[in-house]
């Protein structure tokens, strides 16, 4: 079964550009001006939308992030809201989409079901996280009977033995995190992307895309030097939160023309 995702990659690179992956959370400022803001992402030119159902105890977002997921949690969002989401963004728009998510609400809702309600909304896959691919046979095997992509984090302190594993076991790209705690400076980040890149590349991985508090289009182009995509969240939730979508759509324009940059 062919990855959706991994074809949207496929297809900038055929393009002779990188992919721009936009994270957006569900719920904020409401469930349907979520929706609109992630369909205005799509067509203001990401390839790939990565959307984060709001969570209790978000331990690896930062600030921006936390403060929207904590108001759409307040301003009442469920879990059975995120189908509802993706239905309607994929109808409105041809462009995969992610659900980032946390474990345990998967648990919750029941492996097995999630995949089918997700599958059945038109959604891609889901990147998770806080689970690592030895922990998570019920979830891959719901998502190979499916044909969701599963995305997995590979971070610079995995060993080879993971990465293998990590490798062997994604679909669609391997979210590449410079650091799995607060980021610090950009220079000593890129860094260590660009070697966990190179690692993964040696484990055979196709596609990486990377993740590392991308606020422009410069960094995007020098993200895209090395990896097939550049993962943006923190500096679209806060132009949605500023700016509402037409702010949000100047910064992911903004952003999406570091695609095609070239960095000498």
């Amino acid at each position: 079964m062919t990855s959706r995702v991994a074809a949207a990659i496929d297809a900038a690179r055929t393009e002779g550009r990188g992919a721009f992956v936009g994270y957006l959370p569900l719920g904020f400022p409401d469930l349907q001006a979520s929706i609109d803001a992630a369909v205005a992402l799509a067509e203001s030119g990401a390839d790939i939308l990565e959307l984060g159902p709001p969570y209790s105890d978000p331990v690896m977002d930062g600030t921006v992030i936390q403060e929207a997921t904590q108001a759409a949690l307040a301003g009442g969002f469920r879990l059975r809201d995120t189908f509802t989401a993706v239905r309607e963004i994929t109808r409105r728009v041809d462009v995969p989409v992610l659900v980032m998510t946390y474990w345990n609400p998967v648990m919750q809702y029941g492996v097995d079901r999630y995949a089918d309600d997700l599958l059945a909304a038109g959604g891609a896959g889901l990147i998770t996280p806080d689970i690592t691919p030895d922990a998570a046979a019920e979830w891959i095997a719901a998502s190979t009977r499916t044909g969701l992509d599963r995305v997995f984090l590979a971070a610079p302190t995995s060993t080879d033995e993971r990465l293998e594993l990590i490798v062997r076991e994604s679909t669609g790209f391997i979210y590449t995190v410079s650091t799995m705690g607060i980021t610090g400076e950009r220079a000593q980040l890129d860094a260590a992307a660009r070697t966990l890149v190179a690692r993964l590349r040696a484990h055979g991985a196709a596609h990486a895309c990377v993740g590392i508090g991308i606020s422009n289009a410069a960094q995007v182009a020098g993200v895209l030097e090395y990896a097939d995509g550049a993962i943006v969240g923190t500096a679209l939730v806060r132009a949605l939160r500023d700016g509402g979508i037409d702010g949000l759509r100047d910064v992911a324009r903004a952003l999406a023309a570091g695609t095609r940059a070239q960095v000498n």
